[in-house]
């Protein structure tokens, strides 16, 4: 800045704890209208809501620049969100406009097309490395928080390895402005092994501003290795889907939120149910495929020390934005408690969130939902219970089964993801069950070898 350009006061607003905006300075008013929204509505520009949705789940003070679109034109704020007993304050800065990127004729779109076809999900970055953006729910299917890691270093999301040459191919990507693949990483949050590739995206004037990216993820019993009719099927139905799907969410959820301007409420809604059934659509891919693998005779999973209370507890943050949604309370284990197990990482939270997912969908308004974690001799388990309509002892052995549901006609999945977590449950040496009456909520515990 210079020493004759004006420096702009600090814009302020208050968000409730319900994601409306209470108060807010002329600035921030103004823009929430262009977004469409008004005081006493939700707070419509979604990147500011994302920010206070974050630190009103966190409970801490969040700090960092974000980039939202003010019609033509892009803004840059600094955003400041503390949460207190009112809800969340907002604090703004910087508040420089600048014309929005636009790709020219020969940006890449088919290579970024190519990438995103082959891959398990996508990524993208600034000329920084921060993330800017990441595969919707992909951070549910992997066990981290993918609204906490925009705007992080990309290598806070990656631990990136060197290949068979002791080479890293992003260094060579990043330092040339071209693309590059297959380099080794690991997802820091569970170790998962993958590959990455980029290619690079540059604005209108050619210069760099960041990579788009893909992520393989490396299986070992992998699909190429199938030889059955129903895992080749699978194999190719997820890789055929998952990254139209990907797309068509990401574009809905940015229609419904109105990004680009305000637009007729009947639309932005048609938006929101069309995202919600390609998220439907996802993870039915995700559940054939794991029946796929699972039904393999050869089927085995990693069993490795785990803190199976610290996978209640991330299970658990992985819903609270859709818990919060739903107005249903999830009260987890305390943290700091921890209870030592045997099983796999990622199959362990997987099953987590299968049972806490369900105890969401299946609560009512303002119910709660309680995630204890407990030790019975060899034994470690945890416990979810819920205040929903509960279940009739006579279908209490069919919800396990495959494509099988209490009542079909009620909103739900695809009938897999009972059967799939006993299944895993069951492979890592331990058990599900499930203790229900109707008009008494429904109580399931995981249960696996104590270490």
């Amino acid at each position: 800045m210079s020493a004759h350009e004006p420096v702009l006061p600090l814009v302020r607003g208050l968000v409730g704890p319900d994601g409306r905006l209470i108060s807010a300075d002329q600035r921030l008013n103004d823009l929430n209208a262009r977004a469409g929204g008004a005081l006493g509505e939700p707070l419509a520009v979604p990147q500011l809501a994302r920010l206070a949705r974050l630190a009103q789940r966190l409970g801490i003070l969040v700090s960092r620049g974000v980039v939202a679109a003010d019609g033509a034109d892009d803004l840059q704020l600094w955003v400041r969100a503390e949460p207190g007993a009112a809800g969340v304050s907002l604090t703004i800065t910087g508040w420089s406009g600048r014309p929005a990127w636009t790709a020219p004729a020969t940006s890449g779109e088919a290579e970024h097309a190519a990438l995103a076809a082959d891959a398990d999900w996508r990524w993208e970055t600034d000329a920084a490395l921060r993330l800017t953006f990441l595969t919707p729910d992909v951070g549910t299917r992997h066990g981290f928080d993918a609204d906490s890691l925009l705007g992080q270093p990309l290598t806070t999301l990656f631990l990136l390895g060197g290949d068979e040459t002791g080479g890293f191919p992003i260094l060579g990507g990043l330092a040339m402005r071209e693309r590059f693949e297959d380099q080794p990483a690991r997802l820091r949050a569970t170790g998962e092994p993958l590959r990455l590739a980029a290619s690079p995206r540059n604005n209108i004037r050619g210069e760099f501003v960041g990579f788009i990216g893909a992520v393989t993820v490396e299986r070992p019993d992998s699909a190429q290795t199938i030889d059955d009719a129903g895992g080749a099927f699978a194999a190719r139905l997820d890789t055929a889907l998952r990254a139209p799907l990907g797309r068509i969410i990401a574009n809905a959820d940015s229609i419904n939120a109105q990004s680009d301007g305000p637009l007729r409420q009947d639309y932005a809604e048609y938006a929101a149910d069309i995202a919600s059934a390609a998220r439907h659509l996802i993870g039915l891919v995700d559940d054939l495929v794991d029946l796929q693998a699972i039904e393999r005779p050869d089927f085995h999973v990693a069993v490795e020390p785990i803190d199976i209370a610290d996978l209640a507890r991330r299970a658990a943050g992985l819903l609270a934005v859709r818990a919060a949604d739903s107005k249903v309370r999830i009260e987890k284990p305390a943290l700091g408690e921890a209870l030592p197990a045997h099983g796999e990482f990622r199959r362990v939270l997987q099953i987590l969130v299968n049972l806490i997912g369900n105890a969401v969908r299946y609560s009512p308004e303002g119910g709660v939902i309680w995630v204890r974690a407990e030790r019975e001799g060899a034994v470690a388990a945890v416990i979810v219970a819920d205040q929903g309509k509960g279940i009739a002892e006579a279908d209490q052995a069919r919800i396990f089964e495959k494509f099988e549901r209490v009542d079909p006609r009620e909103p739900g999945g695809s009938g897999l993801g009972l059967y799939i977590a006993r299944r895993l449950a069951r492979a890592m040496g331990g058990e599900i069950t499930v203790d229900s009456a109707p008009g008494h909520g429904a109580r399931f515990v995981l249960t696996l070898p104590a270490a």
